[in-house]
């Protein structure tokens, strides 16, 4: 089965088309424009240069979050419109397992985003032959939390995402020995998203276009700042 994937979660944006496990397709940019001018002209000349149309398509798989409050809802909208339009079921796959396919190939890894506010977006994964097995759940965790999590561990740990190298630097000066991911693997990407989308439809977890939401982990700074202000 073909899966159309597509990555908005934060600066750059890509799509791809996996099939049983492999990329047929990919497209990625990352030069600061804004999602919503890019992602769908993307897509378009992608599916275009592999003589490709959603009626080839099975299923559409978006990395639903964490990530980006703005990037995930213009990913999400967008995938709503294609599926509905082409009655196609969705996947919302979660951003931090996306990205931990990268480097699925490693034994044991962190996927982290920067979430700010002295926090990441973390899951913890390990990888053995290839395949990844969760261990934590996605979560908006501090520095100190985490390390004190992956104190004396015996794997070898290897830290990707947009806070990649923050918790690389945090990790190291606290004790905990780790590698940071190669820069072509350190952040998300669109295959990933299809792989791990694959997994997900096996698993019969798509969803219809009504049903496909968001994953934020954290309320929005707005929502914050305005729950804040009711409790004054």
């Amino acid at each position: 089965m073909k899966i159309l994937a597509l990555e908005t979660s934060a600066k750059s944006v890509s799509c791809a088309v996996v099939e049983d496990g492999a990329p047929l397709a990919s497209a990625y940019q990352c030069t600061g424009l804004t999602h919503s001018r890019t992602l769908l002209p993307m897509v378009d000349a992608m599916l275009k240069n592999a003589d490709l149309t959603l009626d080839d398509i099975n299923a559409i798989a978006i990395a639903a979050g964490p990530g980006s409050f703005t990037g995930l809802r213009i990913g999400i909208a967008a995938v709503k419109g294609l599926a509905w339009a082409a009655d196609k079921p969705c996947l919302g796959i979660s951003t931090l397992e996306a990205m931990a396919e990268n480097i699925a190939h490693l034994n044991g890894l962190v996927g982290a985003m920067d979430a700010r506010r002295s926090q990441v977006y973390n899951a913890v994964f390990e990888a053995k032959g290839g395949e990844l097995t969760r261990l934590t759940p996605d979560r908006a965790i501090s520095l100190e939390e985490l390390c004190a999590q992956l104190q004396g561990k015996q794997q070898p740990i290897t830290v990707l995402g947009d806070g990649g190298v923050l918790c690389y630097r945090y990790l190291e000066e606290h004790g905990v020995k780790c590698s940071l991911a190669p820069s072509m693997l350190l952040y998300q990407s669109a295959v990933g998203v299809g792989l791990a989308a694959e997994r997900a439809y096996a698993r019969g977890e798509a969803v219809s276009a009504q049903e496909l939401l968001p994953v934020y982990l954290r309320p929005a700074q707005a929502e914050r700042l305005r729950s804040s202000q009711l409790n004054q």
